[in-house]
Order: structure tokens, then C-alpha cells, then sequence
């Protein structure tokens, strides 16, 4: 993945600055609700939790608030950059918490090198917070810190760089060593870097079952070993062994594992090819491992290789890890982080690794199976059941070990925490691993706006699509330098009124609306239209999308595809989706929001099947509310009528299709008001599809969700086109016309 150092800073400039910001989680629109809020209100959970100071976790976000503390003396790969230029990654650090586990996070920078300042400043914040992230912190004062708080503090504590990286490697070594058919106390381990993920992830080991004699450590100086005086601090004192070793080479020579945590290209195939039969190798160093990948398998193809990158098999990443366990940890009051927590993580993701790999996750990653092997030794990170494996074995750790203080049934816990996830957890993601599959060119009319061109820096460098830019190459090539972008020749830029295929697209225009009124005069100077050109460049097959719509009205972009590109066989009406995902992860699918104004009971059937066919693509099951102001014939009116009449259609032509109405739209997204009020009706679970009357409640609706509700909408999506024509909203982002482009591609696979 390529990024640009302008994107990145936009990224965390444009407004509001950074990637955090604090909402209430209670309504606090009148003077009531703020009377609640604050005073006098407030005072009576004040003096209950003076009264049995437990009672902060029920009264209080405490029970899922951490805070990400640091001091910036070893940031990334980047070292000592201080407190302030640490503060975006411990932002990111926060974003990733709230994401994967939603956990609410204050990221905290503390100005200082004094342990001891570390130490005290965190105690005082118990009160505060749940729990306690320590991140970024250099060794060895990290050490002293962390043991100091866990020995002092009755919340969990954990030290990511230390524990995180072990606890995934871990599972990692396990199943490592059951492919190689090696038994965990006879390896032998090489352990390159000694710092403070080094060190821990050795001592992790050790708990795993590799034996402290079995292991040998190599920091900047070479081995570490006894009488050593150079470099030497009491937690390598740990790791020093009786050895005539003094290198790495040495070290390496009949190893069972090398594990990396130091610098690039440090290990070299004569190495490599000195270490033991099925050689497990993790070479972590970022964004140079060790030894690279590709350099490992050709210099030993029985090698299980395992690295910090996304782009390769087996990534160790420690997003796998601590918001787990600290889910896990906070869910059940736990006064610590300690080993049998560590190693039940460690447990649970190696077990996970040996399932069933789901459909979602394999489309997620742009592949089409995952298996337990030498290329799958631990779970993928944006694998949904992490978060379900992890977090019940944390807590349950926690349980049986004695420091939790609110015991949970496990198997209700596992189930609250699939609730965690939402019915349309990262939507988009599958569908750009799905356009990856098989790229499509797409053509943009409106290829001189800046939005587009960065947009198609994405699209190409993600390889989600092939962008075919319509405008005056010049004017287009100046304004990508400008913007720094680097599209390295590749970029596909045609100027209409200079294109060769300008007398075909003439002559096919003519021949479609010449009996529509249109003389061969009126086609020479419509084909210029940039909507008309790109249009007839989908309709003979020179592009296989199109996206358009970023300056222009609705009507400009879908008149001219409608005349050039028409309705799919069989349909007589095309509609535009809204896929809205709301601020709990729920997906609904809006239709028709933009087209049909006063839509027919038959329009409305086939906008239903339409739109649920787009919702499967999503890997959404649809479940259809045909939407009205009338519940089941409550009212009788032609308006209602209507609409019953098309949910009879709809199960005439899709009877497998689970679908009910007229109903109103609360009884369609609340389950409890069918099952208590409508038990006979066939919806169940609530709708995820809603087809609107007509466009005016569709539209209204749509934009009130996005702009007062909060939720996060794609499209709009045109169905029922012969070939992929989606327009953008006026006021669409780089990222939106990503997605769009992204749904094209996969529209343009369908067909």
C-alpha cells in the first residue's frame, strides 16, 4: 500500500484536526436533560458512589475508558521524538482501540523521562480510567514502569510494545511448531534484538514451553552471554547463557526459530540456510524485515516465514492483541493483566487459525481460501471473530485466575460480544477485495477535478480499478503534478473532441436517437458531452463504468447513460440505492431515493428485487419492508394500496425473498413491534431493506439519516442499468468516489 506523505497529512489536518472527538453518549438537548446531566442531577450518583465507590463502573464510562499513556522516547521506528510528536500515534492508537474493540480511549502525553513521574502520574489517574495502555516507552525504564503499576494499581495495566507483539507470535510459534512437527521444550531459539518486545516475547516463550536454556539473544553488541559486561542491563541478564557463540551467524547455526524484532536485512541466506530442518522464521522488523519474504522461501522453501507486513502471509500485527485483552479485561473488572490472561490470548488466536476460515473474511483479503498452513499460521486481522475468540478466553482467564471482579457467563459474554460487531462490519472493505479480483476500467467525464485525480491515485495504486480520465490531457497532466501526484505514465487520458473513436461514438449516437428527433448535426456536437462520450465508451465496450455527477446535477449525469446506455434486459425502470451505515455498524439499503418520482405498484416490485439483489452483493441477506404511513391496512387509501399491492408482486416474481407491508417504518426496524403487534407478519428480525412510495420520502429520508442521524451513506447506486453508470454526490469526498468506483468494478464483474 502506497501512501503519500501530502496524504497523510491531510489525513490528520483537514477539520477537525487529528482523529478523535468526544460525543455524549445521553441526550442533551433541554434544560432537563442538562439539569440530569450536570447539576442538581448529577449529584445523586455522585454521593452513591461515595456511598460503595464500585458503583463508578455503573454510573460512569470508567468500565470502558483507557488511557494510552506515553512519553515518546521510542515511538515506532522513529525513537526518541518526545511527547507531542508521539501524540498522532497514540491518536491512531486510540482509533484502533474504538474500532476493533470498541473501547473509548484518552490518549495522555506525559512530559518527562523520570520512570518515576510515569509511575506516579498513572496512579493518580485510577480514578479516571479502566484501564492503562502504556505505549511507546524505551527500555529498560519501560520494564520498571510497568511492573511498578501492576504491582500498585487495581486496574489492568499493559505495556503493548512488550506483551502485544509476544502474545501474537506466540500463537504464531505454536502452530509454527505443530506444522513443522517440532515439539515447543526441544526448539531451539535465536532471538535478534533485545529491547523491550525482545525480551518480552522471550520471556513470553518461556511460558509457552520453550526452555530458558534453549534460547540465545543477540542485541547491537552480538550475543548476549555470561560475563558479558557491554550493554548489559538484568533483564538480558535473564537470557545470558554459557555459549561460545558470538554472533548472529553463530547463534543461528542449528536453530529451530529466529525471531526478529531489530533491523532490516540483517540475516543473510548463508544464515539462514545454517539453521535447522523447517526453519520457523519471524523477521518483524518494519518496513524492512530481516530477511525479506521472498529472499527466505527461495533460500529455504520448508521455511514457516512470519513478518510485521501487510503484504505478505502471516503478518504479526499487534492490532490482533491488545484491544482484545483489554476488552476481555475491562468486561469483567479485572485488577490486572496477568500470565494466564497473556497466554490465553496467545491460545485463542492459535486455536482460531485451525477453524473454518469464513467466506467474508477470505473476500476481505482478496483471496479465495484460507487455511490452517505454513501461509495461515495465525487469523487474519480484520477477521470478526477475533474479537469473539479473544476477548471470552481474556475474561475467562481473568475469572478463573481470580482477578476479575464482575464474573460473567462466558457463553452470554460471547454472544454480547457478536452483538459488538453490527450487521455491516466494514461493508466497504469486502467490496474493494472483491473489485481487486478483477479490475475494470472506469471512466470518469469530470477527469480535470482535483477530487477525481486523487481519487484515481488510490484506485490505482490499491489496483481496485483502471480510471480512463475524459478531458484535455495537458490541463489533466499539470494539475496531477501539481497535486504531487505519481501516476508514472499509467494513467489512460482521452480528449473527446480528439479521440479516434469520436466518428464511431457519432454514428452509434445517431443510430440510437435518431428516431427520437435527433439529426446527425445534433449527434456530432452531443457526443462532446463528456456524460454522452464516456456513456457510449461503457455502451461499445472501450470502458466497463462509469462515474460522474462530482459537479453537476443528478438529472446531467443519468439522462445521457439512460439514452446511450439503457435499462438492463428485462427491467423498465432503473433506481438509485443509499446504503447507509449507521454509528452501531447496522446497513440499511434505501431505494428509490433518486429516480422515480411517483413510482407504480409494478416499479415498486421490481425497485425491491433490485435493490435486494445489491444487497447480497454486499453479502447482506435481505430482509424487505415495503415502507408506508399505514401498518398491515391500518388505513385504507389508494397511497397504502399501492404499496400492498407490490409486496404481492414481489412474492409472486421472487417467492424465495423474505418481504412484508405496507408497514410503517418503525414497525419495519423494530423487531419487538412485529413480534408483539404483527406476529403474522413474514419479516423477521428486522429490515435492512426499505423501499420508499415514492422518491420524496425516499430522498427525505436518506438525507435526514445521513445528516441528523449520523449515519454514513454509500451512493447513490443506480440498479437496473444495462452496464455500471453510478453517480456522485456534489459534495463527495475522495473516499466516496473510492467506494463508488469499488461498486462499479464489482457491478461491472456481475455483468
Amino acid at each position: 500500500m502506497k501512501i503519500r506523505p501530502e496524504e497523510a497529512l491531510e489525513f490528520h489536518s483537514s477539520h477537525p484536526a487529528g482523529k478523535l472527538s468526544i460525543a455524549p453518549t445521553k441526550p442533551c438537548h433541554t434544560q432537563r436533560d442538562l439539569s440530569l446531566a450536570y447539576t442538581p442531577g448529577v449529584a445523586v450518583p455522585c454521593l452513591e458512589i461515595q456511598r460503595d465507590p464500585a458503583l463508578v463502573y455503573k454510573y460512569t464510562a470508567k468500565g470502558n475508558l483507557v488511557a494510552v499513556v506515553t512519553n515518546g522516547t521510542a515511538v515506532l521506528g522513529l525513537g526518541n521524538i518526545g511527547p507531542a510528536a508521539g501524540k498522532p500515534v497514540m491518536e491512531g492508537k486510540a482509533v484502533l482501540f474504538k474500532r476493533f474493540a470498541d473501547i473509548d480511549v484518552f490518549d495522555i502525553e506525559l512530559n518527562t523521562t523520570d520512570p518515576r513521574e510515569i509511575i506516579r502520574a498513572c496512579q493518580m489517574l485510577e480514578p479516571t480510567f479502566g484501564g492503562i495502555n502504556l505505549e511507546d516507552i524505551r527500555a529498560p525504564e519501560c520494564f520498571y514502569v510497568e511492573e511498578e503499576l501492576r504491582r500498585t494499581m487495581k486496574i489492568p495495566v499493559f505495556h503493548d510494545d512488550q506483551h502485544g507483539t509476544a502474545i501474537i507470535s506466540g500463537a504464531a510459534l505454536l502452530n509454527a511448531l505443530e506444522i513443522a512437527g517440532k515439539r515447543i521444550e526441544d526448539a531451539k531459539a535465536v532471538f535478534n534484538g533485545a529491547g523491550a518486545s525482545g525480551i518480552a516475547c522471550a520471556e513470553h516463550y518461556v511460558k509457552l514451553g520453550v526452555r530458558r536454556e534453549n534460547i540465545l539473544m543477540c542485541d547491537t553488541k552480538g550475543v548476549v552471554y555470561k560475563g558479558r559486561a557491554e550493554g548489559m542491563n538484568p533483564y538480558k541478564e535473564r537470557f545470558a547463557r554459557e555459549t561460545s557463540a558470538r554472533t548472529l551467524a553463530d547463534a543461528l547455526v542449528g536453530a529451530d526459530v529466529f525471531f526478529g524484532l531489530s533491523t532490516g536485512n540483517c540475516v543473510t541466506p548463508d544464515m539462514l540456510r545454517a539453521m535447522a530442518r523447517d526453519p520457523i522464521v519471524f523477521a518483524l522488523a518494519n518496513p524492512d524485515p530481516e530477511i525479506d519474504y521472498e529472499t527466505a522461501l527461495a533460500t529455504r522453501p520448508d521455511a514457516i516465514v512470519a513478518t510485521g507486513r501487510s503484504d505478505y502471509p502471516n503478518q504479526v500485527n499487534n492490532v490482533l492483541g491488545f484491544p482484545f485483552i483489554f476488552r476481555g479485561a475491562l468486561d469483567v473488572r479485572a485488577t490486572t493483566v496477568n500470565d494466564q490472561m497473556e497466554l490465553a490470548a496467545t491460545r485463542a488466536l492459535a486455536a482460531l487459525a485451525k477453524e473454518d476460515v469464513p467466506d467474508a473474511v477470505c473476500r476481505a483479503y482478496g483471496v479465495d481460501r484460507l487455511s490452517f498452513g505454513r501461509e495461515y499460521i495465525i487469523p487474519k486481522p480484520f477477521d470478526p471473530r477475533v474479537l469473539i475468540w479473544e476477548a471470552a478466553a481474556v475474561a475467562q482467564a481473568a475469572i478463573e485466575s481470580g482477578v476479575a471482579q464482575l464474573p460473567l457467563d462466558i457463553g452470554e459474554y460471547r454472544e454480547q460480544l457478536e452483538r459488538r460487531l453490527g450487521k455491516a462490519h466494514e461493508i466497504m472493505r469486502a467490496v474493494i477485495q472483491k473489485a481487486r479480483r478483477q479490475s475494470k476500467r472506469v471512466v470518469f467525464p469530470e477527469g480535470e477535478e482535483d477530487k477525481i485525480l486523487r481519487a484515481c491515485q488510490i484506485l490505482m495504486d490499491e489496483k481496485i480499478a483502471v480510471p480512463v480520465l475524459l478531458g484535455k490531457e495537458a490541463a489533466i497532466r499539470s494539475r496531477a503534478q501539481q497535486l504531487r501526484l505519481h501516476f508514472n505514465g499509467e494513467l489512460q487520458v482521452i480528449d473527446p473532441a480528439r479521440s479516434g473513436r469520436l466518428p464511431v461514438y457519432t454514428e452509434e449516437l445517431h443510430h440510437l436517437r435518431q428516431r427520437k428527433g435527433l439529426t446527425h448535426q445534433e449527434a456530432r456536437e452531443m457526443i462532446l458531452n463528456r456524460n454522452v462520450f464516456g456513456s457510449m465508451m461503457v455502451r461499445l465496450g472501450d470502458a466497463d463504468a462509469l462515474i460522474s455527477g462530482l459537479t453537476q446535477h443528478y438529472p446531467e449525469t443519468v439522462r445521457p447513460a439512460l439514452q446511450v446506455i439503457e435499462v438492463r434486459e428485462g427491467q423498465s425502470r432503473v433506481s438509485g440505492v443509499y446504503v447507509l451505515i449507521t454509528q452501531k455498524g447496522q446497513c440499511y439499503f434505501l431505494a428509490d431515493a433518486t429516480v422515480n418520482i411517483e413510482p407504480t405498484s409494478e416499479d415498486l416490485a421490481e425497485i425491491a428485487i433490485n435493490t435486494a439483489e445489491l444487497a447480497r452483493r454486499f453479502d447482506v441477506q435481505p430482509r424487505v419492508a415495503m415502507l408506508s404511513f399505514s401498518n398491515f391496512g391500518s388505513t385504507r387509501h389508494a397511497l397504502a394500496e399501492k404499496v400492498r399491492r407490490a409486496v404481492e408482486l414481489v412474492r409472486l416474481r421472487a417467492p424465495g425473498l423474505m418481504i412484508d407491508g405496507e408497514m410503517q417504518a418503525d414497525t419495519a426496524v423494530v423487531p419487538e413491534i412485529i413480534d408483539e403487534t404483527y406476529p403474522f407478519s413474514t419479516l423477521k428480525g428486522g429490515a435492512n431493506v426499505l423501499i420508499f412510495p415514492n422518491l420524496e420520502s425516499g430522498n427525505i429520508a436518506y438525507k435526514l439519516l445521513a445528516r441528523i442521524g449520523g449515519a454514513e451513506p454509500i451512493g447513490p447506486i443506480l440498479v437496473g442499468m444495462a452496464k455500471p453508470v453510478h453517480v456522485l454526490q456534489r459534495d463527495a469526498e475522495v473516499n466516496d468516489i473510492v467506494n463508488m468506483a469499488a461498486i462499479a468494478v464489482v457491478d461491472a464483474q456481475e455483468v
